[in-house]
Formats: structure tokens, C-alpha cells, sequence
């Protein structure tokens, strides 16, 4: 199996693939007579021609690290966002682009309160949550045509988490 270290998820790092969906600094504006905070306009969202947004519940079966997966997806056809419906964190697994097919994965953990919006045609792992429950609502393309690709890597990735101290020689 190739290893795969976790990396922490940022606006920054995670730009290539999509966007960071959390409350981050001071609010845009204020609402709701003062008492809300609103963090607007934090996606790109895009669902095509033909599609709509939709909004669904996923109910998705928690794993635990050291994490095997050789299985990635992509959607041509429309973003997808992720909001965790509890502030467990969950790995987030992309892949660049090469030529069609995906290129070496990277992967992220989510801090409480983070979710995430992937972007048109990024190569993704499959949802995973670290804890139960694992609730998400999941904002993302409903139309007529097909809108999944997946692809398998001819060897299995282990994702381990980060060395959080001095490593030792």
C-alpha cells in the first residue's frame, strides 16, 4: 500500500479542489436584528446546464485510521458540498486532474465546525466519517443525465494520521 499522511484542512490548501465551508473570522454581516452572523456566499457552486441543486441527507458508515481505500469519484457535471450534521471531524480524500484520470490523492481532516464544497470534475474518495453518527446534508447536482465517474488505483493508499511531535531519527 502507498502511504498517505493527513493534512489539516485550509481555505488555502484546499483551493485547487473546492472550498472550506466553515464560520471563519467576523461575520460579512449581521442579521436577524443583530443576534446572527452571516458568513455569505462561501461556495462555488455550479450545477451545469441541465441541473438544479438539490439537497439530501446521507447516512454514511464511520471508519477509523489507518484508513485503505483505492476507490475515487468525480461528478462532470456539478459541484458537491459537504456539512456534516455533527462536529465530529471526517476525512476529506482529492485527487488532481492528470490527463482524465486522477493524479496522486491528497488528504485532508476537517476541525469541528468544517464542511466542504468540491468542485466540478475534482476526483474525491468516497464520505467518510471518523465517528457516528455520519450525518451530512449534501448540496449537489439533481438532473437527468449521468453524473459519477469512478476510477480504481491499481494499488491501495493507506491513510495514516500526521506525525504530531518531533519525529525521531
Amino acid at each position: 500500500m502507498m502511504p498517505l499522511l493527513t493534512e489539516p484542512l485550509t481555505a488555502a490548501a484546499f483551493e485547487a479542489f473546492g472550498d472550506v465551508l466553515e464560520a471563519d473570522g467576523p461575520a460579512d454581516r449581521r442579521i436577524n436584528a443583530g443576534l446572527c452572523g452571516r458568513f455569505h456566499d462561501r461556495a462555488r457552486l455550479d450545477f451545469g446546464p441541465d441541473g438544479r441543486a438539490g439537497i439530501s441527507i446521507f447516512d454514511a458508515r464511520p471508519r477509523a485510521l489507518p484508513y485503505a481505500f483505492d476507490l475515487v469519484e468525480r461528478h462532470p457535471d456539478g459541484s458537491q458540498a459537504f456539512i456534516p450534521m455533527t462536529a465530529s471531524p471526517f476525512l476529506v480524500i482529492v485527487a488532481p486532474d492528470d490527463g482524465g484520470i486522477p493524479g496522486p490523492p491528497r488528504a485532508f481532516l476537517t476541525a469541528p465546525g468544517q464542511g466542504i464544497n468540491l468542485l466540478r470534475g475534482v476526483w474525491h474518495g468516497v464520505l467518510t466519517p471518523l465517528s457516528a453518527p455520519g450525518l451530512f446534508a449534501v448540496v449537489d447536482r439533481i438532473g437527468g443525465t449521468p453524473n459519477l465517474e469512478e476510477f480504481r488505483y491499481a494499488t491501495a493508499w493507506e491513510v495514516r494520521p500526521a506525525a504530531t511531535g518531533p519525529i525521531a531519527p
